[in-house]
């Protein structure tokens, strides 16, 4: 499985202290704004569909886990794309992609059809896997070593500020166009109702396939710094002596990162059918859209501070206390009811929010020359995403709110990690050349 991302999943690049960097980390963080953006926008459609298409907990959560379905299937084949045409000219393809998905996302609205809105989720999250593999190990080598960390928590947090804008945008026009997000509680909607809704996300589509072509066009005319070959050459001779499997924070850094977004992606995706419940707020889909602003915002919140809180304790550390936290407010939420509950589930977007970048980080810690082998591993991990619908399982036999168990054992595994699974063995010498 690591052999085809190998030479493609990051970029073993010297770092030259004359190059500015600035201007290409600024565009990439653009990258990373509408992933994000693009990815959280699914947590408003979800709701929006369940009543157009009349779906259970498990469908609606079905079609989250088409979406990291994608990263599984798309992750090799974006690496063997990247090896043959370059970064540059697969980031810009990856942007064309979703484009064409996000064009796809009106034809699905116009028939109406389930089956096909997730096939057009599917060709998104396609796009989304090639700029992933590009760009997260890309943001990694360019730049000073020892900071590397550092720039993916910034980029990332400019990723949350996607995620922030987007329940604001999926809210207003899709949730507040649509007879299903306006109305209070849960209600049927008759067949003239379920197209009339449907229709209401041509529009939010149809701009973003429009900012996507904008993006491609900027990034095919930018100058990105060129990634050299040298080094990758001489790490592919190295890596014939060595073994992936005998680093203790990969091998376990691996499922981490798979557990981490399974809670991400199950509190993301059920928030707005939670806080909507009349125990809960007893708010209406578009007023519950809204207030998962805050928990994305937390999480750039997170990432920023996480960013600066790391420059002086061990990551480690701070991904354990983290974890903690999530653990804590997930717990109340599952047992708590009212304001208490919303916002103990709002909160956790502040645990969150470091624990991709981080696990990230110390998951190719010490590799060496397996450090690409292990980035493309550590991507291909985000497919934990899929198994939310074990979740949607979960709200339709157990009820909603205790399905959010499922979410607090995850933290577990976080805190494990931390403290122990994420500490390397067999450490190499940093491939960064100075």
């Amino acid at each position: 499985m690591a052999g085809p991302v190998s030479s493609a999943a990051a970029p073993a690049a010297a770092y030259n202290p004359g190059t500015r960097y600035g201007p290409a980390l600024t565009l990439l963080a653009s990258l990373f704004f509408m992933w994000g953006f693009i990815t959280v926008i699914n947590n408003t459609l979800l709701p929006h569909l369940r009543s157009v298409f009349e779906l259970s907990y498990t469908q609606t959560t079905l079609i989250e886990s088409v979406w990291f379905i994608a990263y599984f299937f798309a992750s090799i084949p974006s690496a063997k794309l990247i090896e043959r045409i370059g970064y540059k000219r697969s980031m810009v393809t990856g942007l064309l992609i979703m484009a064409a998905g996000a064009l796809g996302m009106m034809l699905a609205a116009s028939i109406p059809s389930y089956g096909v809105t997730l096939v057009m989720l599917f060709v998104i999250a396609s796009g989304i896997t090639l700029l992933q593999v590009a760009a997260n190990p890309y943001v990694a080598v360019v730049g000073k070593p020892e900071t590397a960390s550092s720039r993916l928590n910034l980029v990332q947090a400019m990723n949350s500020a996607g995620t922030m804008l987007a329940p604001m945008f999926g809210a207003y026009l899709i949730l507040g166009r649509s007879k299903g997000g306006t109305a209070q509680g849960e209600i049927v909607l008759t067949q003239a109702e379920r197209l009339a809704d449907a229709q209401s996300v041509v529009l939010p589509y149809a701009l973003v396939a429009v900012v996507l072509v904008v993006l491609a066009v900027v990034i095919a005319r930018f100058p990105l710094p060129d990634m050299g070959t040298s080094t990758s050459r001489l790490a592919k001779e190295e890596r014939k002596r060595l073994s992936l499997w005998s680093h203790r924070n990969l091998v376990f850094g691996i499922p981490a990162i798979f557990i981490y977004l399974i809670a991400e992606i199950g509190v993301a995706n059920l928030f707005v059918n939670f806080v909507s419940q009349p125990s809960i707020a007893n708010l209406t889909h578009e007023q519950a859209g809204r207030y998962l602003t805050f928990l994305w915002g937390g999480m750039m919140v997170g990432r920023f501070a996480g960013s600066a809180i790391m420059q002086r304790f061990d990551a480690g550390k701070v991904l354990a206390a983290f974890s903690i936290g999530a653990f804590i407010v997930m717990i109340t939420t599952v047992f708590a009811h009212g304001p208490v509950a919303m916002w103990s589930l709002i909160l956790v977007g502040l645990f969150h929010s470091i624990m991709f970048p981080t696990i990230f980080t110390l998951g190719i810690k010490g590799l060496g020359p397996l450090t690409e082998e292990g980035s493309g591993l550590l991507i291909m991990a985000i497919a934990g995403g899929a198994l939310v619908v074990v979740q949607g399982w979960l709200a339709d036999h157990f009820g909603l709110q205790t399905s959010f168990l499922l979410t607090a054992v995850c933290e577990l595994y976080i805190l494990f990690y931390a403290l122990w699974g994420s500490k390397p063995t067999h450490a190499l010498p940093d491939q960064h050349l100075d």
